[in-house]
């Protein structure tokens, strides 16, 4: 089994890294061969532009521009499963999620009543959201997303892990960060992120055993 993992954060080894990674441990543990993408690290790319190739029927169910995302939208119509992270910026993941969930999602949406969705390799989706609010903030748009992914990708379940902590040191800002309690963040992140971490590393070995 060959299953893909997206980051689609900037921080490498933080909240939202770590729990991919431990979702990787998790399908790897289950048997499967993972590979990853670092979304932030890839050659220059962009969102739909609305071009319609992908709804000529030589190019059914494939995006047709050719850039940074290529090599992913291509390991993942070949793979049999999906980890997919982001964090939380602005009350949205991020552009570099949204620019794959763009392309990912609409090469499958043929705007045919009979049959909408052209995909005909579901997988199952593991979607991972990270934010230091807290966790029932964003469920909902979490799950707009879970169900979009569900219709067009296959199965999906979301793991959301809320109030994160953000800095190592709290102190060293320009500027006081007067909103957060960096002790409580700090031991939150001891004592409840590892539960996360084993949440993921479960979820992880599910998806590889579907």
């Amino acid at each position: 089994m060959k299953i893909i993992a997206v980051n689609a954060g900037p921080r490498k080894g933080w909240n939202t890294d770590t729990l991919i990674e431990k979702a990787m441990e998790g399908a790897r543990e289950a048997g499967a061969e993972v590979e990853k993408f670092d979304l932030f690290r890839l050659e220059k790319y962009t969102g739909c532009i609305s071009c319609f190739g992908c709804k000529k029927e030589k190019f059914k169910g494939h995006c047709i521009v050719r850039d940074g995302l290529t090599p992913v939208l291509d390991a993942i119509r070949e793979a049999d499963g999906l980890i997919i992270g982001s964090p939380n910026y602005l009350s949205e993941l991020t552009a570099s999620f949204r620019a794959l969930y763009e392309r990912l999602i609409f090469q499958n949406l043929t705007y045919t009543i009979e049959s909408p969705n052209c995909n005909t390799h579901p997988i199952p989706v593991l979607l991972i959201m990270t934010s230091n609010a807290p966790d029932e903030m964003y469920q909902g748009l979490v799950e707009n997303y879970r169900q979009t992914l569900d219709r067009f990708v296959g199965p999906a379940k979301a793991l959301v892990s809320g109030d994160t902590l953000q800095l190592k040191d709290y102190s060293k800002t320009d500027w006081p960060w007067t909103m957060f309690d960096p002790t409580a963040k700090q031991q939150r992140h001891d004592e409840v992120f590892p539960q996360y971490c084993r949440k993921a590393f479960q979820m992880g070995q599910a998806l590889a055993a579907e």
